[in-house]
């Protein structure tokens, strides 16, 4: 038996310009979900890794760690982002450090235990990326 006995029903005409001609009936007057959700906005961010600098293209709403590990980033976070160490930790430049989120306590803690801390030190598992963070640079202390 055909999955969609009721296409075979349809007329030709009627079938070609309807969109429920894919979809039984019962559902032909619900929502549905796209095939293809649109692309994602991205924005770029250059990493200084050993002194050298990575531009990488960076998915808005992605962690800086996820952004790291994805474009293969010297960037550990062996916690998995749970904010259990520092390994994640980078360094902003001041003017995009100023319009982060404050940090909550307990990554304060965890920064408190990060190598080669500064002012402008983050977890980068923390640190979701926006559209105004585009053509920020990151350093990674230690890399070097």
């Amino acid at each position: 038996m055909l999955p969609f006995p009721f296409l075979l029903r349809a007329a030709p005409s009627i079938a070609r310009a309807s969109s429920w001609r894919l979809r039984p009936p019962a559902l032909a007057g619900s929502r549905v979900r796209p095939l293809c959700a649109p692309a994602a906005e991205r924005i770029t961010i250059t990493f200084v890794e050993a002194g050298e600098d990575v531009v990488v293209e960076a998915q808005v709403g992605k962690s800086i760690l996820e952004v790291a590990q994805e474009n293969e980033i010297d960037l550990e976070g062996a916690c998995d982002g749970s904010m259990a160490c520092s390994t994640c930790h980078v360094v902003f430049e001041q003017k995009h450090f100023d319009v982060l989120p404050k940090p909550e306590e307990e990554e304060e803690d965890m920064l408190d235990l990060a190598f080669g801390l500064t002012d402008t030190s983050r977890l980068g598992c923390q640190i979701k990326v926006a559209p105004s963070q585009d053509g920020m640079k990151l350093i990674i202390p230690g890399s070097g």
